[in-house]
């Protein structure tokens, strides 16, 4: 049997899940946030759910990296490329909802919009077009951040820019915690980002908020043996940072990819989609980069848009507070084929995969 499916294997599952159900107080109810997209996709493709007991919830917290981009941001996208510039970045962001109007609405009215697979292949449509400025749109929590920061270090074309929109995720879950009609009893860190990060930036957790804290992986059973986890924590009365990505994620994080992060960034306060300013969650460009940050190349200036659309509850959906098939857009005017809110845009968005769960349930 090869590792990975070692960690999809059924009688493995079914094993943790009876010892989720013998340790799980019967009379309690129980609720475990995840901060991470592809948590969530797990979680919902394979029906980890179906598998706790009925008092064990684990609800999604602002884990997708295209949903919380807000739509001021957005806009700053838009107008560089009405600029002139052409705007590179992945497919999920261009349908994302700006104040007005999206990248992909921008690009049906003549903008230059391109779709690239990574920020190299950006990179290189530059050298390619010397005669063009090009705008690498770099989305993503700290598991991206380095990719970006590693090429602005390699001093790239004269014609290249970047509008940067990374964010990193700890402050998100400590704004969680400060939420008081939000139940959360234990956190499931995302093991993408804890990568990179490591343990330290969650000891806080468990040290000054007593919130069991495990980071976990993305199999179906590497969820299920964090829950179980969280679970013994709560049990035991007990709150502790705990690993159960060990095959990947390591106490002192990717140093190199650290170190590349520190050099390219400064920590900023900034808005998130649905939920917000957060302080010092966000990263931006060093001032000794400049000459690569398109805000100022462009002399971009927008006000703080609307992120959320009259009737939208995705701003909810992104925080745990509500289920996708709770809002009332859900599957009716707002569908994968056409996106109302940011949850329903990505691979990654909450409601995106219930989306297409409920989709393949009729199949």
């Amino acid at each position: 049997m090869t590792e990975k499916f070692r960690f999809r294997e059924p009688e493995l599952a079914k094993k943790i899940a009876r010892k989720i159900a013998n340790i799980a107080p019967a009379d309690e109810l129980i609720k475990f946030c995840h901060v991470c997209g592809t948590h969530e996709w797990s979680i919902t493709h394979y029906g980890l759910r179906s598998l706790l007991p009925k008092n064990i919830e684990v609800i999604a917290g602002p884990g997708c990296p295209v949903c919380i981009v807000p739509a001021s941001e957005i806009d700053e996208a838009v107008q560089i490329a009405q600029k002139g510039a052409v705007i590179t970045s992945f497919g999920d962001v261009l349908r994302v909802p700006g104040s007005e109007k999206s990248l992909l609405e921008a690009k049906s009215e003549g903008a230059d919009v391109r779709i690239v697979y990574g920020l190299s292949d950006a990179i290189q449509l530059a050298k390619n077009e010397p005669n063009k400025e090009f705008v690498f749109f770099a989305v993503g929590f700290e598991t991206t951040a380095p990719t970006t920061a590693i090429e602005i270090l390699k001093n790239p074309p004269a014609n290249f820019s970047f509008l940067v929109s990374h964010r990193l995720i700890p402050p998100a879950m400590e704004l969680l915690l400060g939420l008081g009609d939000l139940q959360i009893d234990g956190f499931i860190a995302p093991g993408h980002v804890s990568v990179i990060i490591g343990l330290k930036p969650y000891e806080l957790f468990p040290r000054v908020y007593r919130m069991p804290t495990v980071i976990a992986g993305f199999e179906p059973n590497d969820v299920l043996m964090g829950i179980y986890m969280l679970l013994k924590q709560h049990k035991e009365n007990e709150a502790k940072l705990e690993n159960e990505y060990s095959r990947m994620v390591k106490w002192q994080g990717n140093l190199k990819a650290l170190d590349v992060m520190n050099k390219a960034f400064n920590i900023v306060s900034s808005n998130w989609r649905g939920i917000g300013r957060l302080p010092n969650s966000a990263l931006k460009l060093k001032d000794v980069f400049e000459n690569y940050n398109a805000n100022k190349k462009y002399d971009i200036k927008v006000e703080q848009g609307r992120d959320i659309l009259l009737g939208c509850e995705c701003h909810l959906v992104i925080i745990g507070k509500i289920k996708p098939n709770e809002c009332p857009m859900f599957m009716k005017t707002c569908t994968p084929q056409n996106p109302v809110g940011a949850c329903m845009v990505s691979s990654e968005g909450t409601c995106r995969v219930w989306a297409i769960s409920s989709e393949l349930s009729f199949l």
